[in-house]
C-alpha cells in the first residue's frame, strides 16, 4: 500500500522568545516493513543550523539550532510510503522464544537491556495472569495482551500531554494511543519480552486522525521487531507508518526542545492522509 502524508505543526508564541536547540523526529523508517519514496522536511523560521543524523535508537532525526527572537515556530513534514508487511506474521519464531520468557541469544540480551526495564508490580500481576490463560506461549500473550487492551479499556482521545505511566492506564482502564501503547510495553517487558514505544501513522482512520499514532513494538527472536497496536487490538501490518521508537516514549516524539523567555505558547498542528493500493 502506498501511504502519503502532509504534517503541519505550528507554535505560537504571545511574546517573542529564543529557542534552543530542538531535535525534530518525522522521517518514516525505511525498513523491511516499508520503503521511504520521499521526504521532506521544512522549518520555519529558518535554522541557523540543521544536521541530520542516526540517534541511540538509529531514529533518523535532525537537531535545529536558531538565532534571533521569534513568536512562531512551523514544521511542515511531506511524506510517502510503501507499505510492505501485509502478514505481521511471516517469520519463523526461534525455539527459544516459543514460551515465556523467551530465551533470546547471549547477543541479543545484552543489545535489548534498555527494553527490558521492569513494569511496576500491578502491571506484572495483570501480565502474570494474561500469560498463564495464554498458557506461558509467546504469540498468543502478545495477542491476548493487545485483545485485552482493545475489548476491555475505554479509549480516550487526548492529543496533548505526555504518556500516562502503565499502572495510572490499568487502573483507571482508558486511555489513548500512546497510553495504551506504554501499557503494553510495560505488560510484554514483565514477562521478559523486549518492548518499546513506537510513534507514526495509522492511515485506516485518513479522514478521521488529526494527529499522529502510537503502538508497541516487542522483539521476537526470527521476527526482530514487530507492532502491535492496542488501539486497534491489531497487529501492525500495511495501514501503519512507523516514524520512531525509544524505550522511553519522550525520545519517539515529534518534537524535544526549550525556549528561553516568559511567554504562553499554543500548538496547532494538521494531518492529511492519503492511502492507494
Amino acid at each position: 500500500m502506498r501511504i502519503s502524508g502532509l504534517h503541519t505543526t505550528r507554535y505560537r508564541y504571545s511574546k517573542p522568545v529564543f529557542l534552543e536547540p530542538h531535535v525534530f523526529r518525522f522521517r518514516p523508517r525505511d525498513d523491511g516493513a516499508q520503503r521511504l519514496l520521499q521526504y521532506s522536511l521544512e522549518i520555519s523560521p529558518a535554522p541557523a543550523g540543521r544536521v541530520q543524523c542516526l540517534d541511540a535508537d538509529d531514529n533518523v532525526v535532525v537537531h535545529a539550532w536558531f538565532e534571533g527572537l521569534v513568536s512562531e515556530l512551523e514544521i511542515r513534514s511531506a511524506f510517502s510510503v510503501e507499505t510492505l508487511r501485509s502478514n505481521p506474521f511471516d517469520f519463523l519464531i526461534a525455539p527459544g522464544s516459543l514460551q515465556l520468557p523467551p530465551a533470546d541469544a547471549p547477543p541479543a540480551i545484552a543489545a535489548l537491556a534498555p527494553y527490558l526495564e521492569p513494569p511496576p508490580h500491578a502491571v506484572r500481576e495483570f501480565a502474570r495472569g494474561l500469560a498463564g490463560a495464554a498458557g506461558g506461549r509467546t504469540l498468543e500473550f502478545l495477542a491476548l495482551l493487545n485483545r485485552t487492551l482493545y475489548g476491555g479499556f475505554r479509549y480516550q482521545a487526548r492529543d496533548l500531554g505526555a504518556a500516562h505511566p502503565p499502572a495510572w492506564t490499568l487502573h483507571h482502564r482508558c486511555g489513548s494511543c500512546r497510553d495504551f501503547a506504554v501499557l503494553f510495553a510495560a505488560a510484554a517487558r514483565a514477562v521478559g519480552i523486549a518492548a518499546r514505544f513506537v510513534s507514526g501513522y495509522h492511515s485506516g482512520e485518513a479522514s478521521e486522525r488529526t494527529s499522529m499514532h502510537a503502538w508497541a513494538e516487542v522483539y521476537i527472536e526470527g521476527g526482530g521487531w514487530r507492532g502491535y497496536d492496542p488501539a486497534h487490538g491489531l497487529a501492525a501490518s500495511l495501514d501503519h507508518v512507523a516514524v520512531a521508537a525509544s524505550a522511553d516514549p519522550q525520545f519517539a516524539a515529534p518534537v524535544t526542545g526549550s525556549l528561553r523567555g516568559v511567554a504562553e505558547a499554543a500548538m496547532e498542528y494538521a494531518l492529511a492522509i492519503q492511502a492507494a493500493p
